[in-house]
């Protein structure tokens, strides 16, 4: 694959304009016969918790965060958005960073591994989901994959790319550490393969993933995926039931 820069007629997405939590100057707001979810929220972002200037707040509250080398990202990511009832903005950031417990770095032995990974098969089946297919290393390193993703959530795309990302490795068990799946997941999401490419070095993407990380752990967040409401955490696949039952309780007390 060519990763020469764009040349006349190309249709690049400008990353000299690209900001966290903003689209390019002449990139659509949301992705051309994609993902409006009504007034007041982001590209398909689902912008929560407003900002005094009445703009939805890219990290919410509440937000959902999450990293692709984590199974139960998985799981919470195919019904997160139907279950919690309220808007999250989708939060891509670095689980190996995060204070733990980190499940899948450290199990015992091969039975254990192979007893989370029998688990995760079976609540997928009881869902409905796609077969699981593992990618040959797991965890896998996820640094490409979230920092194209960032790029995405810069553009109000980072569900129409995180949900082909996370079926890239665990239905179609590709490793995303590679760059083709990571492209192949970006051109869900409309995104121009070259202008991917180049985001994945520069500056403001990394650090924009840096900082969300440094913001979650200031927030309590331990592992993914988790479910900050503003106040408290919800972790794990199980957490989404349980921020789902918080947000019903406190619409029904207000």
């Amino acid at each position: 694959m060519s990763t020469d820069a764009p040349g006349p007629g190309d249709a690049a997405l400008p990353l000299s304009q690209w900001s966290p939590g903003a689209p390019a100057a002449d990139e659509p707001l949301h992705p051309p016969g994609g993902h409006d979810h009504g007034e007041g929220h982001v590209g398909d972002d689902h912008g929560a918790g407003g900002a005094d200037d009445g703009v939805p707040d890219p990290e919410g509250p509440p937000a959902f965060y999450f990293d692709f080398r984590d199974p139960e990202s998985y799981l919470a990511a195919e019904r997160v958005m139907r279950t919690i009832g309220v808007p999250a903005p989708w939060v891509p950031i670095d689980s190996t960073r995060l204070p733990g417990p980190h499940v899948w770095d450290g199990f015992r032995c091969e039975s254990d591994a192979a007893a989370a990974r029998e688990r995760v098969e079976r609540i997928a089946a009881e869902r409905g989901m796609q077969p699981l297919r593992w990618p040959a290393e797991l965890p896998f390193d996820s640094t490409l994959a979230l920092r194209a993703a960032w790029y995405a959530k810069g553009l109000g795309r980072v569900v129409s790319l995180s949900l082909p990302a996370f079926r890239q490795a665990y239905a179609g068990g590709h490793d995303l550490s590679t760059e083709a799946f990571v492209l192949i997941s970006a051109s869900a999401a409309e995104m121009h393969p070259r202008a991917v490419l180049q985001s994945l070095g520069r500056a403001p993407v990394i650090d924009a993933l840096a900082a969300a990380t440094d913001r979650a752990i200031e927030r309590g967040v331990r592992s993914t995926p988790a479910i900050w409401t503003g106040d408290r955490v919800f972790h794990g696949d199980a957490g989404v039931d349980e921020a789902a039952a918080f947000f019903a309780a406190r619409a029904a007390a207000s």
